[in-house]
């Protein structure tokens, strides 16, 4: 449907794309935000770095990975290790707050609108925030779920509780044995309900929350809607950017803006109905504001 000709529109201000965008939120109908890794990025949750030293230091110079991620990734030797590690790694960027209110400011902004967020993180910060939950879509899990690692059945288990017992009682990067998460249903290992295979549970809150937001669009679709797209990548674009390309160039009334540091485009196609800001986001929901 696009061609694989993109503009920045770089003969614009940055401040000048900034003030559309900002009379764009107020005369929206309605309001679509994609979010993607950037959006956290920007409010602090980074995975390498100073972050990733005062929390993992110690498994830094014991398994030698030097981010967030490769530790995930890490084949440690007994469950033990492995939940050590994880346990910290959901707390951090689970039930921690972000350091920078990013998601408060924009929460701020469109809290009096008609709005919807569909999002690829998996934080949890939106409803920290004070985002409705029913107006929520985390489409790639949530690291405060467990589900069965088979999977027996597709129920997910808040994990809360014996994450912060795993914190609490793990020495030298090990748990106790007991606090290793199984199936209460068939007693196999549980995991983390994030989407990174074929085995992901799409559990009947996150059933719900597709239904909702199939009706939010299929109800507004001739409104006059703003696509707001923040910091979100190529790794999974059939998800967020090109249904909103698509949705835009489907309605005449509908505006595309993209948020993004470095990544900020649009296919020529819908470059009219565009609004794209290649900076931070927190620094431009600030400038909003």
């Amino acid at each position: 449907m696009f061609s694989k000709i993109w503009t920045t529109k770089s003969a614009k201000s940055c401040s000048e794309q900034i003030s559309r965008l900002k009379e764009s939120i107020q005369s929206a109908d309605a309001i679509v935000i994609g979010a993607g890794a950037g959006l956290s990025t920007s409010a602090g949750f980074v995975y390498v770095g100073e972050r990733f030293h005062e929390y993992f230091s110690d498994f830094e110079e014991k398994y030698g990975f030097h981010d967030m991620y490769s530790g995930g990734f890490y084949s440690y030797k007994t469950p033990e290790e492995h939940w050590a590690y994880w346990s910290r790694y959901i707390y951090v960027n689970r039930y921690m707050d972000a350091p920078k209110p990013v998601y408060q400011e924009l929460f701020e902004l469109v809290k009096d609108k008609d709005y919807f967020v569909i999002t690829t993180n998996v934080d949890h910060c939106f409803q920290k925030a004070g985002f409705d939950k029913k107006h929520l879509f985390y489409t790639q899990g949530d690291y405060g779920l467990f589900q069965c690692s088979i999977p027996c059945d597709i129920d997910t288990y808040d994990n809360e509780e014996i994450i912060r017992r795993m914190m609490d009682e793990q020495r030298d990067m090990k748990i106790p044995a007991e606090l290793i998460p199984k199936c209460p249903k068939c007693g196999k290992p549980l995991t983390m309900n994030l989407r990174s295979d074929d085995k992901f549970v799409e559990d009947e809150g996150w059933i719900s929350a597709a239904e909702r937001y199939e009706n939010f669009l299929r109800t507004r679709k001739k409104q006059k809607i703003l696509f707001l797209e923040l910091g979100v990548g190529y790794n999974t674009p059939v998800i967020i950017k090109y249904p909103f390309w698509q949705m835009t160039a489907q309605n005449s009334e509908a505006l595309y803006a993209c948020v993004n540091y470095g990544e900020a485009v649009c296919p020529k196609e819908i470059e009219a109905q565009s609004i794209c800001i290649d900076s931070d986001i927190g620094t431009v929901l600030s400038d909003l504001r």
